[in-house]
């Protein structure tokens, strides 16, 4: 089952095929290039791997539905890498499973990686940690689970037979967290060597926050490019800041469809040796297990080439861009605006972003004109002047041209700024993935589509 990023989730076929493919292609290839970047990586240590257990239906005829994500209890060796003990991947409620990641890795003083699929769980278990340190400190000195969390009885027993009093390392917790939470993975676990997560597309603002202040002088490694179709490509360069991806060539075939064509009636695919360096283009991929030239909605740049395979970089999704007008301003142009116009509102930092086109709101638009309604979590400010809302408008207009034309003509109306109280792109997320069940495949979609998404961010607005 897709996430449901850019439309609908989708139900796909999955074969042990596919897994191997996974694991041979990719997993082992960017083991060994973690390895060579991070030597201390390999070291006998524990991971605080991040997941979260699915709750997988099946159709009529048995075939089990659910993400396509391998859990950790799918082998017990596998359990031996991680901080957190088999019973709390029993746990479906995604609060207290996540408590549990948080507890036992905070007994472990020598945790070495903290790994998630993406850079945004990542950031919201910390955001967790700073909201129930005390709490959590607490179990860690007596050696219990609070009873805040709903857990089965059983689960709970099984559990608490893993514990053991600790009050020396709830002491050295509680001094650090007292201290803040600037810098605070390392201050908590002082031996980590990364953390292993995607940070590019619409995980790049997460990354920059871990990196700016919980993770503070960590290395991220973004090792997939990858979808619920299959593997695409692997980073074979974990050092480099822009993240780039080899495609994988005996994962899936790869066409490819240049971008200034995808508007046209017809047009002729490309494939790997055709592509030209620093060129965009649409992937159309061919599996083994049924998709045969599937358009996926990538759009890449191919950044240059690896013997003669084409490294990418990922750009954007298609069905995440806004167009009210035939203006097409996709997501990595909106959010370069974005971070420009929050660099000149002192004091701001981008917690989590939004869009919608007016189109979809009905009454609550706010505007006779079409246009963009945006809408923001930042931290450090309370609330934005005219002025400075107006400003997010003036970079975009700086950076497209064809949008700041529509703007001129009055084609577009100014966009609408607005600030929703902290947490609501949290609860925002869990509405969604209630739905799907896709947690650990979960994107932020950018471009929201649906006006009950958008009715209830209008029902967060603080300002």
């Amino acid at each position: 089952m897709t996430s449901g990023t850019s439309g609908s989730s989708n139900m796909l076929l999955s074969t042990k095929d596919t897994s191997t493919d996974f694991f041979l292609q990719g997993v082992c290839v960017g083991v060994d290039a973690m390895r060579k970047a991070f030597p201390g990586s390999l070291s006998l240590q524990r991971t605080l791997k991040l997941f979260y257990s699915p709750t997988v239906c099946h159709s009529e005829g048995g075939i089990p539905i659910g993400p396509n994500s391998s859990t950790p209890t799918s082998s017990k060796h596998m359990l031996y890498l991680y901080t957190t003990p088999a019973p709390a991947f029993q746990v479906l409620n995604e609060r207290d499973a996540l408590y549990l990641h948080l507890l036992f890795a905070l007994k472990d003083p020598h945790v070495g990686t903290i790994e998630s699929n993406f850079c945004s769980s990542v950031f919201y278990a910390f955001r967790a940690l700073e909201e129930r340190w005390e709490e959590l400190v607490d179990d860690v000195e007596v050696g219990g689970i609070s009873r805040t969390l709903e857990l089965d009885g059983q689960v709970r027993l099984a559990l608490e037979k893993l514990l053991r009093p600790d009050p020396g390392r709830a002491s050295e917790l509680r001094a650090q967290f007292s201290e803040g939470f600037q810098g605070i993975a390392l201050r908590v676990w002082p031996h980590l060597h990364l953390v292993l997560a995607v940070d590019s597309g619409s995980n790049h603002i997460y990354g920059d926050l871990l990196r700016q202040h919980y993770c503070k002088d960590l290395p991220f490694y973004s090792l997939f490019y990858a979808a619920t179709e299959g593997l695409i490509g692997v980073n074979l360069w974990p050092l480099e800041e822009k993240r780039q991806y080899l495609l994988c060539p005996r994962s899936m075939f790869c066409e490819f469809l240049p971008e200034e064509d995808l508007d046209s009636e017809q047009f002729q695919t490309l494939r790997m040796h055709q592509v030209e360096e620093g060129k965009n283009y649409e992937l159309v991929i061919t599996n083994a297990t049924g998709l045969y030239r599937y358009r996926i909605g990538d759009i890449v740049k191919v950044a240059g080439f690896h013997n003669q395979c084409p490294v990418v970089e990922f750009l954007y999704r298609r069905g995440q861009m806004l167009n009210v007008r035939g203006e097409k301003v996709s997501e990595a142009m909106f959010l370069g605006a974005l971070k420009n116009a929050v660099s000149q509102w002192p004091g701001a930092k981008l917690v989590d972003y939004c869009c919608a086109e007016s189109g979809i709101l009905g009454d609550s638009s706010g505007g006779a004109q079409p246009h963009y309604q945006v809408f923001l979590e930042l931290k450090g400010v309370r609330n934005l002047t005219e002025e400075q809302r107006y400003k997010l408008d003036c970079c975009l207009q700086a950076d497209s041209a064809v949008y700041r034309s529509f703007r001129i003509k009055g084609s577009i109306g100014p966009m609408r700024v607005q600030l929703v109280s902290q947490g609501a792109f949290e609860e925002l997320k869990g509405h969604m993935v209630s739905f799907s069940n896709t947690s650990n495949t979960f994107k932020m979609h950018r471009v929201i589509r649906k006006k009950e998404y958008a009715d209830f961010l209008l029902g967060k607005t603080v300002s």
